[in-house]
């Protein structure tokens, strides 16, 4: 595999791209409906520069690349409220219009939220780097009320196709 080492892949759940895929369509298929289909999403045949999702309001030419990452409900880290998240140096390139999307996913209730929707300028420059500059580390508290270095980015699921229509600008139509 170009571009992960034995140790990333190793290291992975078997079930974690599984679930990882499902989160990606699941907000995708979340955001085109909760924006009355004025989203529509796209994903890469190949995943090699960290995007998974490419968000694009109808009848505009505007588009915002994410890159997610969720966690599970039931992980050690989120049952003491906190969120935590590598971003591998390999597949993360910040700039303009790319942005990090951070998911808390039910995965036995099929739904997620809360979600941070971080721009990647801005995470490159306040996350923590870790494992000798390889990963940057991603950790905000889940308690609605927190008031962390993450919390203007911190949306609930029912706000993020709004967030993601206003980033993208009016359509061609004016929308």
């Amino acid at each position: 595999m170009a571009g992960v080492s034995a140790e990333d892949y190793l290291g992975k759940s078997p079930d974690a791209s599984r679930i990882g895929k499902a989160v990606e369509h699941l907000v995708a298929a979340s955001c085109v409906l909760a924006s009355g289909a004025q989203l529509n999403v796209s994903t890469a045949l190949v995943d090699d520069e960290g995007v998974d999702l490419v968000f694009h309001r109808r009848g505009g030419s505007a588009t915002l690349a994410v890159q997610v990452k969720s966690r599970r409900t039931a992980t050690a880290g989120l049952a003491r409220g906190t969120f935590s998240a590598s971003v591998r140096h390999q597949t993360f390139r910040p700039r303009p219009g790319f942005y990090l999307l951070f998911v808390v996913v039910d995965a036995e209730r099929a739904e997620y939220g809360p979600v941070w929707l971080v721009p990647s300028e801005e995470f490159a420059a306040q996350a923590r780097q870790v494992g000798a500059g390889r990963r940057w580390r991603f950790t905000a508290s889940t308690a609605p009320q927190a008031r962390d270095q993450w919390r203007r980015y911190r949306l609930e699921r029912t706000e993020l196709a709004d967030r993601i229509l206003a980033l993208l600008g009016p359509g061609e139509d004016g929308e």
